[in-house]
């Protein structure tokens, strides 16, 4: 900004109030702004003196784009002066703004205004509750002037059929469809948040993947992915098999021993193994396992990446299933592969109660890379003939 105030500094504080929302929501909060009044720095007496030229084309600028004169916009707020040396004079000290369509006019947004009164008149005749929500987020509300109609046809369904325990694809909304619901997830949850009744809602679940469970949708069902290693236990000739949790847990296998590994490929290419399976590509999703209740009388072996990530999961594991022993996570493991390392990109610090002591001395040399910095050893960078030796090593020990 100059030293003087101009009409484009009144309409710079003018968008500020627009971005804000303050613009949109004072009637919706029953507050009054108007008349506004804007203070505007001016000439002193010094200044006219002095740059008297100067002063008087500010001021007849300023004046040439006051409501005067374009018939919108501000009028000027005069004070009369009396200069020892320029006489009587006046000098606009505030610009007002006496109604609210001659700021939005000003700035140009008499339309986008208009637009959002007309939503909230319509919105707020099918669910009165937004009304805070209007509020805080006037521009939200306006960018999605298009779905409107379609986030209300939600919104008046949930209220209409609470937790309704179907899939979103059953959704009987017009024009309404899963990628829909995808796209506004987080919206309509702040939205449904508001509406719908405390019994409607699951306060266990939040975000975009917990939207379904939140609201009553009957989820996506959450899948396991298992080889069976023993062509003997194959299930009608198959062996490589994903189901949903809830079957998987209902479904105990004549198994003694399973592997769980992180690598969907090492998955795969697991070798053959009496009374085995192996479960892979759960990642950090091996909560999934937690209420499997067969696998708690199981010899349980967990195999990830040699990083500190590997060892967060097996410490996960481990919560659930106390006497999982981690398979290929080892300092021999380790060392022995030193021309395969590579390296984390985020590293997890902090403690895992649940390793043992060998584990822990080992996971502890990683996350303060005492190895080498941020040390990442790939499952599948360890070689297939390694993965053979282990295996059969556990065999023969079985025996004894």
């Amino acid at each position: 900004m100059g030293r003087w105030t101009t009409a484009q500094d009144l309409k710079d504080l003018l968008r500020r109030k627009w971005r804000s929302g303050l613009l949109l929501t004072a009637q919706l909060q029953g507050e009054d702004l108007f008349p506004y009044r804007m203070p505007l720095r001016h000439p002193s007496g010094t200044e006219l003196s002095n740059s008297f030229a100067e002063a008087r084309a500010w001021l007849e600028k300023l004046d040439s784009q006051s409501k005067s004169l374009t018939g919108n916009g501000y009028e000027l707020e005069w004070l009369e002066i009396n200069h020892r040396q320029l006489g009587r004079n006046k000098i606009p000290v505030a610009a007002i703004f006496h109604r609210p369509a001659d700021s939005l006019a000003f700035i140009g947004k008499t339309g986008e205004a208009a637009q959002f009164h007309q939503l909230c008149a319509e919105i707020l005749k099918s669910c009165p509750a937004l009304r805070p929500w209007l509020t805080r987020k006037p521009l939200q509300a306006l960018a999605h002037a298009d779905v409107w109609p379609k986030l209300l046809g939600v919104i008046n369904f949930l209220q209409a059929n609470p937790r309704p325990a179907i899939y979103i694809r059953q959704l009987d909304v017009a024009g309404v469809d899963t990628k829909f619901i995808e796209k506004h997830k987080k919206l309509l949850s702040e939205l449904l948040d508001l509406v719908l009744p405390d019994a409607a809602i699951n306060q266990n679940f939040t975000g975009g993947t917990g939207f379904e469970p939140r609201y009553g949708f009957r989820a996506k069902p959450v899948q396991i992915r298992f080889r069976l290693l023993d062509p003997a236990l194959y299930l009608e000739g198959l062996a490589d098999l994903q189901i949903p949790v809830a079957d998987f847990a209902r479904m105990p296998l004549p198994v003694n021993r399973v592997f769980i590994t992180e690598n969907l490929i090492n998955g795969l290419a697991f070798p053959d193994l009496a009374q085995s399976l192996v479960i892979f590509g759960l990642g950090y999703g091996l909560d999934r396992l937690a209420d499997i209740s067969w696998l708690q009388d199981k010899t349980i072996y967990y195999w990830s990446d040699i990083d500190t990530h590997g060892f967060a999961m097996l410490d996960q594991i481990r919560a659930y299933f106390p006497q999982t022993i981690s398979f290929l996570m080892d300092r021999n493991t380790t060392l022995q592969h030193r021309a395969q390392w590579g390296h984390e990109k985020i590293q997890v610090t902090r403690d895992l109660p649940r390793l043992n002591a060998a584990e822990t001395l080992l996971y502890n040399d990683l996350r303060n890379n005492k190895l080498t910095e941020a040390l990442r050893l790939e499952q599948e960078k360890i070689p297939y003939a390694v993965l053979q030796t282990a295996l059969q090593g556990l065999v023969w020990n079985s025996y004894e």
